[in-house]
Order: C-alpha cells, then structure tokens, then sequence
C-alpha cells in the first residue's frame, strides 16, 4: 500500500485538491461555505471543477497507461491484458450504473425535498412560531394598557407611598402574568419596581423612551438577542412618569423561532441553487468514482501482473527447456505463495533433469570411452607380449657378440625399449582398469574415516604440505561403496599435493597448504577440498573439460584421473564442481542423501 502510495502520490495530491474544490462548490450553493454566494464565483468555481476534473483524468490515463506498459506489456500474454480488460469492464460498468442511479436519485429526492407539501410544512412551521411570539408582544401591549389604567386610577390610593406601589405593582405582575414592572421618569431613572434588590435592573433604549413622551398610546420594544419582549407606557395622570413592563420569552420558542427563520431562508436558497446543486454534487460523484475506478483497474494490473508473471515465466522457462535449454530458470519474483511454492519446484525438477541430463551423457561417454579403452587395451596388449619375449631374445643372443665398446649403447638402448613397453603397459592397465570399472557396493561408510586414512596415506608425500581436515560431526556415514570412494578423494588430494609441487618449483616462496572441509545437513553431505596450488587459471578450455576422458594437462598424465572420479560420484548420485579461487583451487563435491 505504501508503495502504491509512494508511486501515485501526485495523482493523489490532484484528487484531493479537485475533491476539495467540488465539495466548496458544492458548500457555496448552499452558502455553507467561505466563498461569498455570487454568480460570479459560482461560474469560476465550476470552471475550475472541469479543469481540475481534466488534469485528473490526464492523470488517471498516463499512469493507467504506464502501469499497462510497465506489468503488462513486456510480459507479452494475451490472457493477461484480456484479464485486465474484463476486470476494469467488471468495475467501471457497475461504478457507472451506480452512478447514474445516484444522481437520478439524488435529483429525485431533491425534487421531492422541494415539493409543494413540504414547503407548506415549512412555512407553517415558521408561521405558528412567530405568531406565537407576536401573540406574547400584544398581549404584553394590551397588559400594559391595563395596568396603566389600574395606576391612574389608583392615584391617590397609592400617594407616593413606597410600599403601596411596591405591592400593587407586584400585584399586577401576579395577575397579568408578566415578568418585571417598573415606574421611570423622562430620564429613565428608576422610581419604583418589583426587582429585588439581587435583580438587575436593565433600562429602556432612548429612542424607545423619546418616543413616547408626547404619545399616550404605548409602545412594544422586541429585543431578540435577549429573547425579551417589554412595553412602555406615559402615565396620563402622573407627571414625568413612565410605566415599563417586560416579559421574557420562552427560551426553546424563541430558538425554535430563530432557527425556523434560518431553515426556511437556507430552504429557499437550496431551491434557487438546486442546478447548481446537481452539477456540483455530479462532479464530486465523478471524481471519486474516477479515483476508484483507477484504484481499482491498479489493482487489476498489479493482481493481474503478479499472477501472469509467475505463470509467463513458466512459459518462457518450458518452451527454453522443449528447445533443449535446460539452462533455463523460472526467475524468483515476489508473488503468492502458492506461486513461489510453483516456481520453486520447477526450478527443482530442471535442476534435476539436467542433473540426470549429465549423468545420463557422461554414462554414455564413459560406455563409449570405455569400449573404446577395451579395445585398445586388449590390441595393444596382444602384442607386448612378443615384444617382451623379443627384447628378452635379442639382449641373450647379441649381449656377448657386442663388444665392450658398443656395449653401454646397446643396453640404454633395450632399457629405453624396455621402459617404453612398462608406460605402454601402465597406460593398458588405466585403460583396462576404466574400461571394467564394476558398479558401487553400496554400504554406510564413515567419509571422516576415509578422508583421515588418504591424508595420512598421502601426507608422506610431502611432509611440508599442511592439512587442515574441518568436519560439522565426528562421524558423517554415506551410502557408498568404501573402495571407489577412497579413490575419488585419494586421486583429488594427489592432484592438489601435485598442483602446489608444481607451483612450488616455480614461485620461490608459496604457503603450502590443503583444507578439506566435510559438512553435513538434512539433505546434502558437502566436501570442499581448497589448495594453494596452480589451480585453473591456465585452462584455455572450458574448465568442465578436465572430466573429459583423455584429456588432461600432466606431461606424462592419461587423462583418465579425473573422468573415473567424475563417474564414480555420478554413480553415488553426487555432483562435483571446479572453481579457480585467489592461490589456488578450490573442488566441491555435493552428494544427495
């Protein structure tokens, strides 16, 4: 996800820039939002919709594009894009009834939020809460007019008497159902109230006041913000003073009162809009369709991709192998594990297939190497004999007729012929002895014990040579047969000793050393044999070439060493491997168990 992220964060920057600017559209119709309502900025609000709604399907369509060229097209299946095709279909014609269906449904209920029944409602509503707070300010204006009566006709009654105006007045706000009563002058000082002394007394405005100086009718004061309601008064009969009563309001009435004006002027701004509405309301449905719709055709090409290129590179990797590669390989990419399970034991079954591949032509180059070899040694071998007896005659009959002059030349010469036919006879018997070579006796036998008996065995070669014999368990047992095996590492570790010999008469000082390392695990019993020999370097060939019967690099070798190791691992079901390394060289020898 966060490399999804990474990769599309531009187009994720846009949309959330292009989303932003919809749902303000989308606000400014309903002037809900921080742009002032005005055709004006309505007109460059939606132009600015489109163009970003443009640069996102640009957007959508470069990358869409690129991911297409990038996982799709170099994996070159036909399957593959025709999987993407009905997955993008599978989502882009669901999204676009979707769509549809909302937008007709939203225009629906737009109508519907419009119509006349529901306007009726609304404007009902709004009437009975302010014929409510009308009905409360006229009967505060008739309560008034009452009470001013009751005053002027209790003049003498009262007779400036503080406490008697005090209770009348509190009477009178007893039985008109009001909230305060207060006596003022012309300079709205207070004379008389029924506050209490903790109460705050809160006068008139001036122009309230200035109004009713002259004017004996009274005058209703709204103030909203304080949901109070009050009146005054000129009292006839007194000079100089005012009679000011007020009444609260039910609180939840006059927020109900206040939020019906405001519902019912946004009600009427949203039908003025109501096109407006549904442009804005379509271009945010679009872009965030849009946005899914590429998440989604991203996730097809990257789902798509991940599966085909596991399922293409079998492909490539099996029509390489039908043409005789078996050098090919499933390459090893991230993907189900089901799928890397799959590419896995394909790589296996080449690796085994090639493995029995080169078994397979060595045992036929070892029958027919080794025809070969019978052959030569059973032609080379019939005459010997014959030879042998000859040279013998030859060295009885003419040994005293020669003299003593000639005598020293005529035994070099029989002691040439004579060795001569002893390297012929070596040669017949490597021939035989690969020719003949009999099939493992297969039995556990302990490689530590044998690799320890060939070095003590070989070590006398060469006492300046250092071993070092490295080994994961004191016994590693492996089903062989004990007399081909100890061959095998006999011949390797005569081959090292000889290699740093060599190297030895050629560079003054040298480290002369072999490291045999012996490992085992659950399914390999490894041998690493490593010198500081002349190692490989020198091959012009390929260094494969050296299991080769017959060919080999010793002036008086025959070439066989090598290629006899080479069978007898082949037939232990083993590998073995040569490398060149910095000094020296380096042989790895893998059995399977």
């Amino acid at each position: 996800m966060a490399d999804f992220i990474k990769k599309n964060i531009y187009l994720i920057f846009l949309f959330i820039i292009t989303l932003s600017v919809g749902f303000l559209t989308f606000l400014t119709f309903i002037d809900k939002g921080l742009i002032e309502l005005s055709d004006k900025n309505l007109q460059l609000l939606l132009i600015v919709n489109i163009v970003l709604l443009f640069l996102l399907f640009i957007f959508i369509f470069v990358e869409t594009n690129k991911a297409i060229k990038n996982d799709i097209d170099k994996d070159g299946l036909k399957s593959n894009k025709k999987y993407i095709t009905y997955f993008a279909l599978f989502t882009l014609i669901p999204s676009l009834l979707i769509s549809i269906f909302s937008l007709f449904l939203f225009s629906f209920a737009l109508e519907k939020y419009f119509d006349k029944k529901v306007t009726t409602v609304v404007n009902n509503s709004y009437e009975l809460a302010k014929n409510y707070v009308e009905e409360v300010r006229n009967k505060i204006q008739s309560d008034i007019i009452l009470i001013a009566f009751d005053l002027n006709k209790s003049k003498k009654f009262l007779n400036e008497n503080l406490n008697e105006y005090k209770r009348f007045l509190n009477t009178q706000k007893i039985i008109r159902e009001v909230d305060e009563i207060h006596i003022i002058d012309n300079k709205k000082k207070l004379l008389f109230t029924t506050l209490n002394e903790n109460q705050i007394y809160i006068p008139p405005v001036d122009k309230a006041l200035n109004l009713v100086l002259d004017d004996d009718r009274p005058l209703k004061i709204i103030n909203a913000q304080d949901n109070r309601s009050a009146a005054i008064m000129r009292l006839q009969n007194f000079d100089n003073r005012f009679i000011y009563v007020v009444k609260y309001l039910d609180k939840a009435i006059s927020n109900y009162l206040a939020e019906s004006q405001e519902a019912i002027n946004f009600y009427y701004r949203v039908e003025e809009k109501s096109t407006g509405i549904k442009i804005s309301f379509a271009i945010i449905y679009i872009i965030i369709v849009s946005l899914l719709l590429f998440i989604s055709i991203s996730i097809a090409i990257r789902f798509s991709s991940r599966f085909f290129r596991s399922i293409n590179n079998l492909i490539f990797a099996s029509t390489a192998i039908g043409d005789g590669n078996l050098n090919a390989k499933v390459p090893e990419v991230k993907t189900d594990k089901d799928l890397e399970i799959l590419n896995k034991n394909f790589n296996l079954m080449i690796d085994r297939l090639k493995t029995q591949q080169e078994k397979l032509i060595i045992n036929e180059r070892h029958e027919a190497w080794g025809n070969l070899a019978r052959k030569l040694a059973h032609e080379i071998k019939n005459p010997l004999t014959p030879i042998q007896l000859t040279i013998d005659r030859i060295k009885n009959k003419y040994s005293d007729q020669i003299n003593d002059k000639n005598q020293d030349s005529f035994n070099d010469n029989l002691k040439i012929i004579n060795n001569q036919i002893k390297q012929i006879e070596k040669l017949v018997n490597e021939f035989s002895d690969f020719a003949r070579m009999p099939k493992p006796i297969l039995i556990n036998n302990d490689l530590v014990l044998i690799i320890k008996d060939n070095i003590n065995l070989l070590n006398q070669i060469d006492t300046s040579i250092e071993f070092d014999f490295i080994k994961n368990k004191d016994k590693i047992l492996l089903n062989s047969d004990k007399e081909q095996i100890s061959r095998v590492f006999l011949n390797l570790i005569k081959n090292s000793i000889e290699s740093i010999k060599e190297k030895d008469q050629n560079t003054a000082i040298i480290d002369k050393k072999i490291s045999i390392e012996l490992t085992e695990d659950d399914k390999h019993i490894r041998s690493i044999i490593k010198d500081t020999g002349i190692g490989f370097k020198n091959l012009k060939n390929d260094i494969k070439d050296i299991l080769n019967p017959y060919f080999t690099t010793k002036k008086d070798g025959t070439g066989l060493g090598l290629s006899i190791v080479n069978k007898i691992i082949n037939d232990h079901n083993g590998t073995i491997k040569f490398s060149s390394i910095n000094n020296g060289a380096k042989i790895e020898i893998i059995f399977l168990k």
